[in-house]
């Protein structure tokens, strides 16, 4: 399938100054910005599905009731689990067992972060359900669905507190699925489904802390016969803990147990229900080449020998699947923009195997020569971030004009979500090294008035940005010194406080001569940085577990003939 990549930035025209907005539009006098960026289109086609047991030679052979583990994202209705993910371009489409599949809906204008299959929420006949949840925190019931479409039930507000939304199962033996949602704080949230299409959920029930220590969270059905549903955490080192469902309302899950290590190897794993129609649920684990692991539940809470079900990176390339238990991302960074000595500039795409995809050329030749631009996550709700543009003193974002007064600052970042509304904003620094944030719209047509984030910050030489660094779903910042000290400052999420102090997390990062945030390079939901030497060697940094990367690795080279990189 085709996949187009949005074009970078906001359709219409933003006014403000240094400290306020102003009303009066750019004269026709006004000199013209660069031409807009125009992301180059991605072609994926996924392969089928399949897993040893799954697909129609099993369909009705599951059980009645919540141990039987009942499919949540059976599309084509032949008793397997199907596939429904979010693509490059912003839309959603599914791949199923039988073969078929397409793209599911249009939701190229605003992408969903999440995507939560649910399985049949209600007594009407039909497909199963599907949630999506949005940058801005609203959840989406979709029902009925098939590998092509669904009809919209409901919507609700709020969601965005919570960095993870989940469907373990059924919890409490009534035949739906219900929902477990984790905050930025850790705290873990029970909703039981209600089978009501318009009030799909009863009001949340708090049922545990500590769940942060997790950067990924699914479900599983029910994996140790007792008829209650289970729910699996992996942590940054690997090891996976089984928690069982025990039908007690007031503790719906018991102590966690160790059941396996050595997963920290992949970058998204996802239940596709009871394949083989044992009554216990089963797993797909992605690796970073992008090749599909199927894990067989055994009945006791542990899962059997891997089995590879796809060829060898087959499906990289897919940014977010549905009930993937990695935190969602969208609207941050996907990839980086370099520009040559003769002003042409050239897009490297995520592909989410930890390397940039090959270049291609964006914009005329020469084009871009003496601009000073940055690479900002998107500032509109279309998922694709941005190019700002510094001219003459006036703030253009994608060859729109912002405003005047721009020029008293020396270095602009556009890391994302820092207010916790889910909408991309700015950080600008003035050359006395004060440090302001501008709050987006969430429509790229607007800006606050700017916020004092402090002072001191001409210390850096540096500061990038593009998503979440800590795991916690909250944008951060990234900031090195001229002697190449490397510091986090974790985001908070409140607009007058955006960071907490920081925490210093490397040494020796002046020998890069440009440091890059390209966004979440291995589809994990953490972001990643790049250092490129003076030599023009490119060397990635995948972000593991809070302010702590892999060790370097070499992803390309010839870099030199950049004089800048964003």
């Amino acid at each position: 399938m085709h996949f187009t990549r949005t074009r970078l930035g906001a359709c219409t025209a933003l006014a403000l100054s240094a400290g306020m907005l102003l009303a009066s539009p750019a004269s026709a006098e006004t000199p013209s910005p660069r031409p807009a960026v125009e992301k180059p289109a991605a072609d994926f086609t996924p392969p089928s599905p399949t897993r040893p047991g799954a697909g129609p030679a099993r369909a009705g052979a599951t059980a009645a009731g919540v141990g039987a583990s009942p499919q949540l994202s059976d599309f084509d209705g032949d008793g397997g689990g199907d596939l429904i993910y979010r693509s490059w371009d912003g839309n959603l489409y599914t791949a199923t067992t039988s073969g078929e599949g397409g793209q599911f809906g249009s939701f190229s204008a605003q992408p969903p972060k999440d995507v939560i299959p649910i399985g049949n929420q209600d007594a009407e006949p039909g497909g199963p359900e599907v949630l999506t949840l949005s940058q801005t925190g609203t959840l989406h019931l979709y029902t009925d669905a098939t590998p092509y479409s669904a009809s919209h039930a409901w919507s609700g507000n709020g969601w965005g507190v919570y960095n993870k939304v989940v469907a373990p199962g059924d919890v409490n033996d009534d035949g739906r699925a219900d929902l477990v949602a984790r905050d930025h704080d850790g705290n873990l949230y029970l909703y039981y489904a209600t089978g009501n299409r318009t009030a799909p959920f009863a009001s949340r029930v708090k049922i545990g802390t500590g769940y942060n220590v997790y950067d990924q969270l699914f479900g599983i059905g029910d994996n140790n016969a007792d008829g209650w549903a289970d729910l699996i955490g992996r942590d940054t080192a690997g090891t996976l803990w089984f928690y069982a469902g025990t039908g007690d309302k007031a503790k719906p899950f018991a102590a966690r147990r160790a059941v396996g290590s050595g997963w920290g190897i992949y970058n998204q794993i996802m239940p596709v229900g009871d394949d083989n129609g044992d009554g216990n649920g089963e797993l797909i684990a992605r690796d970073i080449k992008g090749t599909f692991w199927y894990y067989v539940g055994r009945g006791d809470g542990t899962l059997a020998a891997r089995q590879q079900v796809s060829d060898t990176g087959g499906w990289a390339g897919v940014p977010q699947f549905g009930g993937a238990g990695n935190n969602p991302v969208t609207g941050n960074k996907e990839g980086a923009l370099a520009r040559d000595k003769a002003g042409t500039m050239f897009w490297y795409g995520a592909t989410t195997t930890g390397a940039l995809g090959s270049r291609s050329q964006v914009g005329d030749t020469g084009g871009w020569a003496g601009a000073n631009f940055t690479h900002v996550s998107s500032m509109d709700l279309d998922g694709s971030s941005d190019v700002s543009e510094v001219w003459q003193g006036t703030l253009y974002i994608a060859g729109n004009r912002i405003g005047g007064g721009w020029d008293i600052y020396n270095a602009i970042v556009g890391p994302g979500d820092l207010s916790g509304d889910g909408k991309g904003d700015l950080l600008a620094r003035d050359r006395s090294g004060v440090l302001y944030l501008y709050k987006g719209n969430g429509a790229g047509t607007a800006v606050s008035a700017r916020v004092k984030v402090g002072s001191g910050w001409g210390a850096y030489d540096r500061l990038v940005g593009a998503g979440d660094h800590t795991g916690d779903g909250r944008t951060d910042l990234v900031a090195r010194t001229p002697g190449g000290d490397l510091y986090l400052y974790a985001g908070t999420g409140v607009a007058t406080t955006p960071f907490k102090a920081r925490l210093k997390i490397g040494t020796g990062w002046n020998t890069y001569s440009k440091l890059v945030a390209p966004g979440d390079l291995d589809a994990d939901g953490k972001a990643d940085l790049l250092g490129v030497t003076s030599g023009g060697d490119v060397y990635r940094y995948l972000n593991t577990a809070p302010g702590k990367f892999t060790p370097r690795a070499k992803i390309g080279y010839g870099w030199g003939i950049y004089n800048a990189a964003s």
